[in-house]
Formats: C-alpha cells, sequence, structure tokens
C-alpha cells in the first residue's frame, strides 16, 4: 500500500485526507507540526509527502528546504492562496507541484498519482539503465548519465531535483530535434493532458538558470522545446 505523510495542522483537513485518500489505498499518517513531520519522515515510512506551506512552527518553504537537503522524496505543496510567488518559491525549492486550498480531493489524488508514477517511471528507468550505461549524452560542456541519474556542466555536479533531471534527460536524447510539450508533460512529469503547463513552465525556467546560458533550452511556439549548444559556446 502507497503511504503518504500530510505535515499540516488542520485537523479537519487530516481528518477528511485519511478517510478519502485510504479508500483509494492510500494510507496517511498526519504531523501536526515541522519538527513532528520531520520525526515521521525520518522513519522512511513514506512514498510522498504532503507538505502546507502555513504550519505553527515554521514556515514550509524552510520544511521543504530541509527535505530536499536529505531526500528527493515526493513532495506536493499545500498553499493557502494560490498566489504566484507562493507557487513559484515552492517550486523553486523543490517541491514536485503545489496545489491551492481549498482543493477537489479528486484533483489532490488525481496530482499525488501522477507524482508517484512520475518517480515509479524514474526508478524504473533507472533500474533498466544498463543498457543505456556507457552512453553518457554531451552537449558542449553538459554531460548527462542516464544510468547514474548524474548531469555534470563543465566537470561540476548540477544539483537537479528528479523532475529537472528527468526534463533534461529527455531533451538531452533528443539533441537538435524539437521535444513537444506534451511528450515532457506526460514523459517527465507524468501529467496528463487536463493538467496545465504552468508546473513545466517553472521547472523549465530553473533549468535554465542551472545551465547559465552555456547550454539553451530553445521555447519552439505552439510546438515544444529544443536543447542545443549555446552559440556562444559553439566558436
Amino acid at each position: 500500500m502507497t503511504t503518504a505523510l500530510l505535515i499540516d495542522d488542520d485537523p479537519e483537513l487530516g481528518e477528511l485526507l485519511s478517510k478519502y485518500l485510504g479508500a483509494e489505498g492510500i494510507a496517511l499518517h498526519i504531523a501536526r507540526s515541522a519538527e513532528e513531520g520531520f520525526q515521521q519522515f525520518r522513519t522512511g515510512a513514506h512514498d510522498l509527502i504532503i507538505l502546507d506551506i502555513m504550519l505553527p512552527d515554521t514556515s514550509g518553504f524552510e520544511v521543504l528546504g530541509r527535505l530536499r537537503a536529505e531526500s528527493n522524496i515526493p513532495i506536493i505543496m499545500l498553499t493557502g492562496r494560490g498566489e504566484e510567488v507562493d507557487r513559484v518559491v515552492g517550486l523553486e525549492k523543490g517541491a514536485d507541484d503545489y496545489i491551492p486550498k481549498p482543493f477537489p480531493l479528486r484533483e489532490l489524488l488525481a496530482r499525488m498519482r501522477a507524482v508517484l508514477r512520475r518517480y515509479s517511471n524514474t526508478a524504473a528507468a533507472a533500474a533498466g539503465a544498463q543498457s543505456r550505461q556507457g552512453r553518457v549524452v554531451r552537449i558542449g560542456e553538459l554531460s548527462i548519465d542516464p544510468g547514474a541519474r548524474l548531469a555534470t556542466l563543465g566537470g561540476t555536479p548540477l544539483h537537479l531535483t528528479a523532475t529537472e533531471f528527468s526534463i533534461l534527460d529527455l531533451l538531452g536524447s533528443n539533441p537538435g530535434n524539437i521535444v513537444e510539450r506534451e511528450a515532457l508533460m506526460e514523459n517527465a512529469l507524468g501529467k496528463g493532458e487536463d493538467f496545465d503547463d504552468y508546473v513545466l513552465n517553472v521547472h523549465m525556467s530553473n533549468l535554465r538558470k542551472k545551465l547559465a546560458g552555456r547550454v539553451s533550452i530553445k521555447t519552439i511556439r505552439g510546438s515544444g522545446y529544443l536543447m542545443a549548444v549555446a552559440q556562444s559556446q559553439e566558436t
């Protein structure tokens, strides 16, 4: 059975989600504070974390940063207002997805399944990476090793979330070719057409910052994205 950890001090939400997710085959453990959340997280018993931004003892963003320093466990942020700044900050700090309160329970479940499916695909890709071992993709200064799930830029490891690596790996596997947005949404983010692509836009922006202009990800309007050596690196 899938097990999720909810870090949120709202007892009514916890009770509601526990019943709903339980009926869908997902066991929910609940922590009412950041510290209680860390204690439960470190048991290693969870497949996914649902994290509220507003906690009684600290900011959810601080919790997110600490979690990301220790693990790449899937994390969905709950935002109270749905403001863009909250979404951007959460995604930049390593959240895999977000959902503003109040939210339909079915939408949360769909987002949870999408994130878990993406991580399941990542694990499957790593398990089957032997067929790709030795096939390191190189684009200018960028090297992508699918087997090791490692990317380096000029020999320096890039600190990427699992989502960012999945996007980079898919783009790098098609150098000089356009990768459609739909393909990235489905294969890198595990999301279908019923999801908006705001999350993809933010992850793409984060990747471009980390590539520092030394490898370019070009937006092809109406189609998708294309990875290529930045013009300044071609000479």
